[in-house]
């Protein structure tokens, strides 16, 4: 009975940390793998550069195509490689959020590609754009 206690730890130890790297390296095809698949803006000023790259690696052993990514809305306008990725090679999807828009945001790019089991990959953008600054010395026109 001891040496059951002892191995009840042992088997409730985080065994899942190792596996999520090793099924992009088992895969027979092309994989995707971000760096990051958020990418918080944090509170920035109005029409501040909304210029942003979501960064990853084909980590499979086919050439990666993104067939297309997609914002959520107008707002975000994603592009993409136009050719393929191949094995071991980073990539870079780009992103550009609409700074001249007030308040909080949380939009999503939709990444299609080719890559096994992970065809469809969302990302997230979020953050805050502050209010533009009144000038000095001016009172908002009331109607």
């Amino acid at each position: 009975m001891g040496v059951a206690h002892a191995q009840t730890p042992n088997a409730n130890a985080k065994p899942a940390t190792p596996q999520p790297a090793q099924p992009a390296q088992k895969v027979d095809g092309p994989q995707i793998t971000f760096e990051n698949e958020t990418i918080d803006y944090g509170t920035i000023p109005h029409n501040a550069d909304g210029n942003r790259e979501f960064v990853f690696v084909n980590t499979g052993n086919k050439p990666l195509i993104i067939e297309s990514a997609q914002g959520s809305c107008g707002c975000t306008v994603p592009t993409t490689p136009k050719d393929p990725i191949q094995p071991g090679q980073r990539g870079v999807i780009g992103v550009r959020y609409a700074t001249d828009r007030v308040g909080q945001f949380t939009k999503n790019v939709t990444v299609r590609s080719n890559a096994v089991g992970n065809e469809i990959k969302v990302l997230t953008i979020k953050g805050n754009v502050l209010q533009a600054p009144q000038p000095e010395g001016t009172t908002p026109v009331k109607s």
